[in-house]
């Protein structure tokens, strides 16, 4: 094991021994820290002095044109939010204060470390950016399907960022973390292990976006009229439910279809079925700040929903494509400095960090600082300002006077107004300027094994094979044992299969931890995918593999139990030209079936006719089609035909509970199975 320092707040500190080289600025100047953000005291806001910081993001921010650097593989939708709970009693912003008002918005959902021609389905925390047109401004609040971050400064985001994009000496592996790099970063990294938990997890590869929850990440907060104010986190319930897929079949996923995630949203706006979120807040006061085993501020920390509950105060409803994808998805500028009257910052060090970076990223990306004047970054109520000039200035301001004060009367422009104007909260603010993390964010490992013990044994299982599957692909054996060693801090379990699947036989000494973690704290269902998963299978899509003289009856059966359920069903052939079914009608298929596999679909039906079973046995894709369909939980409802191609792949004396042989009757009684996605027992056996 290497020596590795920890600091007070447990970031990692190594060595310099003689002869090493000095980090410096860009200006050759030597740095103390490069772990913490300058601050008024411990838990202070950051202070805008930080030259050290600001040089280091700044620098990061202007590392690609015109690609983000972060978050380049997105897709956008239009929508709305329904505020169904007004809350004036917490906020004053104008959204919140009207029941049944509808607010227009845009969301764009992203991969974080691939470019823009990645696939979909790589493993990857997801953006969640949602833009909120209100009545007095813009809100952006953006955010991720994981409510957890890997770093809790925001001075280490191009470090994290770094480590987890191809190395820069040979420009690969792309849109992976499983290299030596990104698990070097992560095992010197003590407060990233909560989230390698949510990484490794199926949180990190969703089934569609369309069923990932998504979280505002850092502790905001909201200010009545009165000036009163109360934290809140933010989080967005999918009502359609949890699901995920398994990580054989993301990869089989990105090779069939590396389009997979935005075909399927566009596919669902498309025919009508759009997808819904509740927008959820956290609220709680200074009593329970205080009281709360962790920092609300640490931005590696949720906050459990059994301690404080979710209130849902409106919806989102996603219900328009795009026209043009550049000019919507690809110029929309998200910042989280971007908040409206009512809603207020935290000293959250990753926020604050944040706050700099992201208007620095978008005045690069989209040309100077007039990308507000781009319609899809726009507001839609009035925008009066002095602003003038700069690239692209596409509305200045009229007459004369471009500045304020000036005693011009009527014809003077805009004036402040204390009443309606934004006000920041205040919070009182003391401190000595220093580089150093608060010691209430030396914890690293206390919610990470809660959220193990959270999962159920199918997600621990997913887990710890993932950990094995990264750590595998890192060739330096310090660093798998390093990262061994976080894990025995987290759970014997975890830490002994991964140990088991890498071939470790004699265990490291366990990580040094900054602060003892705390043991006995419950578990939580809310961070579980399978016990938050969906009652019914509408959303999803089921695969109708046919054959010519296919029972028309049960065909016909099927697609109206499905489809009455506001499933989807795709018709899968051996040619593209479709099938003749038995009773002399042509059915045109959707996917030919080298073109279709059952990595696509949430569940398939197999209906063929007698005389084709033994030459659909020997069809390598329809092989594939079955074996993987078996191989990934899946319900699977056949008709005897079948049982040729089953014994080709080696299952038809396999078949179980989650295989149903189908007929007529039968299609509403495989419907209500597969509303539970998956036949999980299968994985057991």
């Amino acid at each position: 094991m290497e020596d590795v320092n920890l600091d007070k707040g447990g970031a990692p500190h190594q060595q310099t021994d003689a002869g090493e080289e000095t980090l410096t600025t860009a200006q050759g100047a030597p740095i103390s820290d490069n772990q913490n953000s300058l601050t008024a005291g411990p838990r202070g806001p950051v202070l805008l002095e930080d030259h050290i910081m600001r040089e280091k993001i700044f620098a990061f921010d202007h590392e690609r044109i015109p690609e983000r650097v972060v978050h380049a593989r997105g897709y956008g939708v239009h929508g709305h939010f329904e505020l169904t709970k007004a809350i004036p009693e917490l906020s004053c912003a104008d959204i919140f204060q009207r029941e049944g008002e509808k607010t227009p918005l845009f969301t764009r959902f992203s991969t974080v470390a691939g470019s823009k021609g990645s696939p979909d389905v790589a493993r990857d925390v997801r953006g969640f950016a949602v833009k909120f047109y209100t009545q007095e401004g813009n809100w952006d609040l953006v955010g991720n399907n994981i409510p957890v971050f890997f770093v809790q400064d925001a001075i280490k985001f191009p470090d994290l960022i770094h480590s987890v994009k191809p190395a820069p000496d040979r420009a690969f592996p792309q849109a992976q973390s499983a290299h030596d790099n990104f698990w070097d970063f992560i095992s010197l990294t003590p407060e990233a292990v909560h989230t390698s938990l949510w990484t490794m997890s199926d949180r990190a590869i969703p089934r569609s976006l369309r069923f990932m929850e998504g979280f505002g990440v850092h502790t905001f907060r909201l200010v009545n009229a009165e000036g009163t104010s109360h934290y809140v986190k933010f989080l967005w319930k999918p009502r359609q439910g949890l699901q995920s897929v398994v990580w054989n079949e993301a990869l089989k996923i990105n090779g069939a279809d590396p389009d997979f995630h935005r075909r399927d949203m566009w596919a669902a706006i498309d025919s009508g079925d759009y997808p819904q979120w509740d927008l959820g807040i956290q609220v709680f006061d200074d009593d329970f700040a205080d009281a709360f085993e962790f920092d609300i501020l640490d931005a590696t920390k949720l906050i459990p929903e059994e301690q404080v509950p979710v209130q849902i105060i409106g919806t989102m409803t996603l219900d328009n494509n795009v026209e043009n994808f550049f000019a919507e998805t690809e110029q929309v500028a998200f910042c989280t400095q971007n908040i409206v009257r009512g809603i207020d910052f935290t000293n959250d060090p990753l926020l604050q960090g944040r706050n700099f970076s992201y208007l620095d990223t978008q005045t690069k990306r989209l040309g100077g600082p007039n990308f507000t004047h781009i319609p899809i970054n726009a507001p839609k109520c009035p925008v009066r300002h002095f602003q003038q000039d700069g690239h692209m200035a596409m509305q200045n301001p009229k007459g004369r006077v471009n500045y304020e004060p000036n005693s011009w009367g009527e014809d003077g422009g805009p004036r402040e107004n204390p009443e309606i104007g934004f006000t920041s909260h205040p919070n009182p603010v003391q401190g000595n300027k220093q580089r150093t993390r608060s010691e209430t964010f030396a914890d690293h490992y206390s919610q990470a094994r809660q959220f193990w013990i959270s999962q159920t044994k199918t997600e621990q299982n997913h887990i710890a094979a993932a950990y094995t599957f990264e750590l595998s692909k890192c060739e330096h054996e310090r660093i798998r044992l390093r990262m061994l060693s976080h894990l025995m801090n987290v759970h014997d379990d975890l830490a002994g299969a991964v140990a088991k699947g890498l071939g470790v036989e004699d265990m490291p000494d366990a990580a040094t931890p900054a602060r003892e973690p705390v043991t006995d704290l419950p578990a939580s269902d809310a961070l579980s995918i399978l016990k938050n998963g969906p009652d019914s299978f509408a959303g999803r899509k089921l695969a109708l593999f046919l054959s010519d003289g296919a029972d028309a009856d049960l065909v016909q059966s099927i697609e109206s139990a499905f489809t009455d359920a506001g499933a989807t069903v795709a018709i899968v052939a051996p040619h593209i030209a479709g099938v003749e079914l038995s009773n002399g009608d042509i059915k045109p298929a959707d996917e030919k079936i080298d073109g279709g596999p059952s990595v696509l679909f949430d569940a398939v039906a197999l209906v063929f006719s007698e005389d084709v079973g033994e030459e659909l046995a020997i069809n390598k894709p329809a092989q594939d089609f079955v074996s993987d369909a078996y191989a990934h939980a899946k319900f699977i409802a056949w008709t005897e035909a079948a049982q040729p191609l089953f014994e080709a792949v080696g299952i038809a004396g396999k078949i179980d509970n989650g295989m149903p042989e189908i007929s007529t009757e039968g299609a509403d009684a495989f419907l209500h199975m597969c509303s539970a996605l998956r036949f999980w027992a299968r994985l057991k056996s």
